[in-house]
């Protein structure tokens, strides 16, 4: 099948978890899942927080699951699929900025400027998998150091 066919259930579920936190004006996070449905393929897979403390923004393991997913792919050195995959953590992340920034501003702009920087580096007229690499290394750590992990 095609590579929009394989993005087509995320982006559904992605969409679906979002209109449902938002039409319940729910202060938990609106992912259960839903950014996380494509399977982590790399070591730094991640599992639901059990036992530890949410970060000041929610639960942000959705979020972490499609950067882990892009760093997998970036891994194998497929960088088109890397850009292709990381459009939906950008747009996942720009639709929950409503529900998530007004909780902790300052944590959402670090993390929403690592977002930016891994963007940019696959999105570079020639980019390098020593770039993209380092970018979502980065993006990671941010994740882990928000959600108390570091």
């Amino acid at each position: 099948m095609s590579a929009q066919h394989n993005l087509t259930r995320p982006v559904a579920a992605v969409s679906a978890a979002l209109l449902l936190a938002l039409a319940t004006g729910c202060s938990k996070s609106a992912n259960q899942g839903g950014l996380g449905a494509a399977p982590a393929t790399s070591a730094q897979a991640v599992t639901p927080l059990q036992g530890q403390a949410a970060s000041k923004l929610g639960d942000l393991t959705a979020f972490r699951n499609v950067a882990t997913d892009v760093a997998a792919i970036v891994d194998k050195g497929d960088l088109p699929a890397a850009k292709a995959r990381i459009k939906d953590l950008e747009v996942s992340w720009d639709s929950a900025e409503a529900g998530l920034k007004p909780r902790a501003a300052d944590d959402w702009h670090v993390l929403d400027k690592a977002i930016d920087r891994a963007l940019k580096s696959l999105r570079a007229d020639a980019p390098t998998q020593a770039d993209c690499k380092s970018a979502l290394v980065a993006l990671l750590k941010t994740f882990d150091a928000l959600q108390g992990r570091s």
